[in-house]
């Protein structure tokens, strides 16, 4: 496991929380929210700039995009309340 990442255990503990994709979505899937959240983690801990998210995480606007929708629809919220023990 890399610096500023979840752990299988935390990831398990919270996977239930994401937004599932429904059955027959048209588009092109969207990026595993594991990676995304990494990716938010990384940028919030490293005090970095989104444009400095490491290329694993995928573009900085996608991780960045799904920081502000999370951020919006509670999902991100209810992740801090389910990791902080």
């Amino acid at each position: 496991m890399r610096r500023y990442e979840i752990t299988d255990e935390q990831w398990a503990a919270i996977a239930h929380l994401f937004p599932v994709r429904p059955a027959g979505a048209r588009g092109r899937p969207s990026r595993d929210h594991r990676t995304m959240l990494n990716g938010i983690l990384w940028v919030l801990f490293s005090g970095a700039a989104w444009r400095d998210i490491p290329a694993r995480f995928g573009s900085w606007q996608t991780v960045y995009d799904r920081f502000r929708r999370w951020s919006k629809d509670g999902t991100f919220d209810a992740v801090l309340d389910e990791l902080q023990w």
